[in-house]
């Protein structure tokens, strides 16, 4: 007997009751879906600052058989919830379900999803996976102490310089404090322009140029929930501002997102040192881990127990020819309204720019 596949894009407001309640199920019955970016609330957060945001319903024989949250682009070219902010994505379903990803996009009228990091502990990904990277977890299941334990024990040089800069911050003129939970308006607005230029000094992309991704770190900074919560917290020296993190909490895992810290207080490494009390913090609250995402940083390598796999790749489910000469005319037309000087001269640069563009300002 075949098994009738039904699959629709909704806005996540268009989900009924009976889809949200599944959602959560699926998310509180898989620790593989720990992060904060499979909650429900992350998804709302995007479609509150983002129109293209939707949600991939598939039912199997009438039954939810689970989700694909993604940001659906104007030319049918489909990414991942939150874009290029995403540190981690894959499906919502029951843990174990068999998922035929192919065949839930093209029931749901999706010619191309590019996805960059999936969750590798869902082999669905496995197929279409040509790159494989790691998110770093820092192991707090058994408490702050313990985690420190294990972790100088395995690295020592790392954690007697933390040690260090530990002492270094007691001596600091005029006393230093942590705040957790800094709702300050201020504080947002430092990390935004400490990273603006952070990024204009490394040539990269500004990724809060695009208003979007400011809004949406306020929304998420609006949910306070045990569940779901935006997370902004400071290292306060001589009552300034030493070091910001904006990240995000599930009920399990907090999300370490976006570091910040003034160069003037670098002797004293304030970023390095809010994420140590970040960790603890965390453990006092009941999570038992601290996601630092991919990239090899010493400090992930320093305070990592272990890694998510994630995958990189791109699934078609239209002829390949259209799909990529629809998308090659779509983002070769958007790289003409960019303001970038000789792009028009070079097309090739210009299509990898506008494709990475493209990502932010919804095309």
């Amino acid at each position: 007997m075949t098994v009738v596949l039904d699959a629709k894009l909704k806005k996540p407001s268009e989900l009924s009751l009976a889809e949200k309640q599944a959602w959560g199920s699926f998310t509180d019955a898989d620790p593989a879906l720990a992060s904060p970016y499979f909650r429900f609330e992350f998804a709302e957060c995007c479609e509150a600052v983002r129109s293209d945001t939707r949600v991939l319903v598939v039912r199997c024989g009438g039954q939810i058989a689970g989700f694909l949250p993604m940001q659906m682009g104007k030319i049918g070219y489909a990414r991942p919830l939150g874009g290029p902010l995403s540190d981690v994505h894959g499906i919502i379903a029951e843990p174990g379900c068999p998922v035929d990803l192919h065949a839930w996009l093209q029931a749901g009228g999706v010619p191309l999803f590019e996805f960059k990091s999936a969750l590798g502990l869902q082999s669905c990904w496995d197929d279409f996976s040509t790159m494989q990277d790691g998110s770093w977890i820092v192991d707090i299941a058994e408490g702050y102490q313990a985690f420190e334990d294990a972790r100088s024990t395995a690295e020592p040089k790392a954690f007697r310089n933390i040690r260090s800069r530990w002492r270094k911050l007691e001596s600091c003129e005029g006393g230093f404090e942590f705040r957790m939970n800094d709702d300050r308006p201020e504080v947002l607005e430092t990390m935004l322009a400490w990273k603006s230029e952070q990024y204009r000094r490394t040539n990269v992309f500004d990724v809060f140029s695009v208003g979007w991704t400011r809004d949406l770190l306020t929304a998420l900074l609006k949910h306070k929930s045990d569940a779901f919560s935006g997370l902004c917290s400071t290292l306060n020296i001589g009552g300034k501002i030493a070091a910001v993190h904006v990240g995000m909490n599930s009920s399990s895992r907090c999300h370490y997102w976006f570091p910040a810290y003034d160069p003037a207080f670098g002797k004293v490494s304030p970023g390095l040192l809010l994420l140590m009390q970040t960790v603890k913090h965390a453990a006092e609250q009941g999570r038992d881990s601290v996601e630092l995402g991919p990239g090899d940083y010493d400090f992930k390598r320093n305070l990592g127990g272990w890694q998510v796999p994630l995958g990189q790749g791109c699934i078609m489910t239209a002829s390949a020819p259209t799909v990529l000469r629809n998308a090659a005319r779509a983002l070769a037309g958007a790289a003409e309204r960019v303001p970038a000087g000789k792009l028009s001269e070079l097309p090739r640069r210009a299509l990898r720019k506008a494709d990475k563009l493209a990502s932010f300002y919804a095309w």
